[in-house]
């Protein structure tokens, strides 16, 4: 029951701060985006919010590492260089399509943002035939 009941809890904590940060400051919750802005930009003031955010979700991160270790246990059974690899081309995604599967499926689906179904069924379609390619040829 656990497995069922944890993610819809957190799915639905995820949808309700995405629409708390809509409503009250009328901006995506795109976590690239939030990150992106937070270090390049100089006035603290207008992006305290996003530095809130960012420590909130490394602090959660930490507490969790401690409460419930189980969450963490995994292996990665690729090399640094692939797993280092993977995120760049991750992050430079991010940026050419203009935000994160979080702001385009979490915020921009909902919004019926043509633009963030066709980024989200477009990292889906990638991320299936990454998938495929690493399983059936490599």
């Amino acid at each position: 029951m656990e497995k069922i009941i944890l993610p819809l809890f957190g799915g639905v904590l995820i949808g309700l701060s995405s629409s708390i940060i809509l409503y009250f400051l009328g901006r995506i919750t795109g976590i690239s985006g939030i990150f992106a802005s937070a270090i390049t930009s100089i006035d603290f003031k207008e992006n305290a919010w996003k530095w809130a955010f960012i420590a909130g979700l490394i602090i959660t991160g930490i507490i969790l590492t401690y409460t419930n270790p189980n969450y963490f246990q995994y292996t990665i059974d690729k090399s640094y260089l692939t797993v280092i690899s993977a995120g760049l081309i991750v992050g430079f995604g991010t940026r050419l399509g203009s935000g994160c599967t979080s702001g385009h499926g979490v915020c921009g689906i909902p919004r019926l943002s043509a633009r963030s179904i066709l980024a989200t069924l477009t990292f889906m379609l990638i991320g299936i035939i990454t998938v495929a390619i690493q399983r059936f040829f490599l």
